[in-house]
């Protein structure tokens, strides 16, 4: 028989089961910070209906998207999940309670070409609120507070969250004369971080874009204001008078940045910043970038904005909507990368590893029983092996706490309970062990996943 190679298609992520622990206290770290903020889990389809899905792509994601058919259906796989979410509310709209919010944590697929940090198959952890008929502007101000705590809690300091508002940009676009090309200049702007203003010029005044030098020296001036959030507020205020929707990006800005401080979010870590856009089409005000001051490299680690007209392919009723992504595999790859993801994590299988040091294993079960009811992870070892390649185990799997039960344990009706980190070693009946190990794990616990 010809024996095939095992292999991971590129793009594609396998964690041995240290990191894969570590990704899970990730997740969860992100869903306990979600349902502070009242938000609902869901999931949804990872395939749908392709004409469904591309209702309203737009932007590079749509030429990534992978799409097959299955007899006479025409499918894909999602992308993202805010279309999917669009589709789930205008489904579910009579069944649903407005503001409707949720959050999910799911796998996306796009075809894009696999490189270092970049995947084919990633996490996206997204929260998202929709409205019904409107949505107020509080809600695109506490998305960033939401931001700054996930990642505060996850251990990072040092980041900047990055906003604007795209009606600030379509209007200034549209008191240059190019209102028609504005989402093409907005997808290509978008790129400045990635290309240089230099190249975004030249992509401005390409036959495809067909900005006027003028124009294109404009823009580029525009989105060079710097300063403080009121500085670059202040300078803003220069143009108001001049076009109504640049007016109303520049008062739901203006909002936004003056909610944040309430909502805890130091100024320290949230920026105005005119070159954020975001490419995909469907945003229509508020636009969030969040950036590691000290790994610029990396790039966005979350983003998001404000939707206005998402679900109109699927209903004609309004469902506005603000929500943020965090490319979550990218992420971890990254800091794993850069050694920022936690060492003192207990990635174990479980708390505790029991070995009975003899061929009579009831007293071993009991109290493998006894750990469990009282809520410790524990697993039995009765494989027939040396008690050094048994400890080897328990050593490389990195269990916090071994107990080891002999002839002498058993007559006592006692076990011994080893402190792996310490060495330290006491003999305690199951019920006193349970209660020993539950207090050392509890002042041990509090751990961050990422240092810096």
């Amino acid at each position: 028989m010809e024996r095939i190679k095992p292999r991971t298609l590129s793009g594609f992520m396998e964690l041995l089961p240290p990191a894969q622990a570590k990704m899970e206290v990730f997740m969860e770290t992100l869903r306990k910070n979600y349902s502070l903020y009242g938000f609902t889990p869901l999931d949804t389809p990872v395939i749908e209906a392709a004409d469904v899905l591309l209702a309203k792509g737009g932007g590079e994601t749509e030429k990534q998207i992978y799409r097959f058919t299955k007899g006479d259906s025409d499918l894909a796989l999602r992308f993202d999940l805010t279309v999917p979410l669009a589709k789930y509310v205008a489904l579910n709209y009579g069944a649903l309670a407005f503001p409707f919010r949720r959050y999910q944590i799911g796998k996306v697929y796009r075809g894009e070409r696999a490189q270092r940090g970049r995947f084919r198959e990633f996490y996206q952890a997204d929260i998202d609120i929709i409205g019904d008929g409107k949505l107020d502007i509080v809600n695109e101000a506490e998305i960033p507070s939401i931001i700054y705590r996930t990642f505060t809690t996850l251990g990072l300091e040092k980041f900047v969250i990055r906003v604007n508002n795209r009606k600030i940009l379509t209007g200034f676009y549209a008191m240059q004369g190019l209102g028609d090309r504005a989402g093409d200049i907005m997808r290509t702007v978008d790129k400045l971080d990635k290309i240089g203003p230099e190249k975004v010029r030249e992509l401005l005044t390409s036959e495809e874009i067909g900005v006027p030098a003028a124009a294109a020296d404009e823009i580029l001036r525009f989105i060079a204001i710097r300063g403080s959030n009121a500085e670059v507020l202040s300078a803003l205020e220069g143009y108001r008078g001049r076009n109504g929707i640049f007016d109303c990006g520049l008062d739901e800005l203006r909002a936004v940045t003056a909610y944040l401080p309430e909502f805890g979010v130091p100024e320290q870590n949230f920026a105005v910043d005119l070159t954020i856009a975001r490419g995909l089409d469907y945003y229509t005000g508020t636009v969030y970038e969040t950036t590691l001051t000290e790994h610029p490299e990396i790039g966005s680690v979350c983003s998001g904005g404000r939707y206005d007209n998402l679900a109109e392919y699927y209903t004609d009723k309004p469902l506005p909507g603000v929500g943020i992504s965090i490319g979550l595999t990218r992420l971890f790859y990254v800091l794993q990368e850069q050694g920022m993801l936690s060492d003192a994590l207990i990635t174990a299988p479980a708390d505790v590893l029991v070995i009975p040091m003899t061929e009579e294993l009831s007293f071993a079960v009991q109290t493998a029983t006894t750990l469990r009811n009282a809520g410790l992870r524990t697993q039995l070892y009765t494989e027939p092996k040396k008690f050094k390649a048994k400890m080897s185990y328990a050593d490389k799997l990195g269990f916090p706490f071994v107990i080891l039960i002999g002839e002498d344990e058993i007559a006592q009706g006692k076990v011994s309970v080893k402190d792996m980190a310490s060495g330290a070693q006491t003999l305690q009946a199951p019920g006193e062990a349970a209660g020993q190990v539950k207090a050392a794990l509890t002042e041990r616990s509090g751990v961050k996943v990422i240092k810096e």
